[in-house]
């Protein structure tokens, strides 16, 4: 988004223009939480995105570099998708939006196995993450 188009430049309303809906969020948890790579296994979650918000939530999530696009070595007709650093930093967002919600609604459930580590010591759930997110997304430097 040009400085043109931008609302405002407050902080949380310049996140909300990158990752603001919740189909954006979904795909960021999809690919910090499930082993889902490709457009196909995106679109099987249970929320059942249509194809064109899919097409059109995962550009704008790699043109606000939060995320990357690659060739799958194995399948030249498909791309894989990985978080990137920017991306990736999201963890903490995106696990006290579950936390939250889990809190105020018995039925929402938190999305990620380490609920209980969650609660003895969450800077350390997310360094751990991040951490596993790192290896398994970021390019190495060579």
């Amino acid at each position: 988004m040009t400085d043109s188009e931008r609302r405002s430049t407050c902080a949380v309303s310049m996140a909300l223009e990158a990752v603001g809906d919740k189909w954006s969020l979904l795909i960021l948890r999809d690919l910090m939480f499930s082993e889902k790579r490709t457009y196909g296994e995106l679109q099987n979650s249970e929320e059942k995105i249509a194809t064109n918000i899919l097409a059109s939530r995962l550009v704008n999530l790699e043109s606000n570099g939060l995320i990357r696009k690659e060739t799958d070595p194995a399948d030249s007709r498909r791309n894989l998708y990985f978080l990137t650093c920017k991306g990736i930093e999201l963890v903490p967002v995106i696990i006290e939006l579950m936390q939250w919600m889990a809190k105020y609604n018995p039925e929402a459930s938190a999305c990620i196995e380490q609920s209980k580590e969650y609660k003895k010591d969450r800077v350390s759930l997310y360094s751990s993450l991040i951490k596993k997110l790192s290896k398994n997304h970021l390019k190495p430097i060579i």
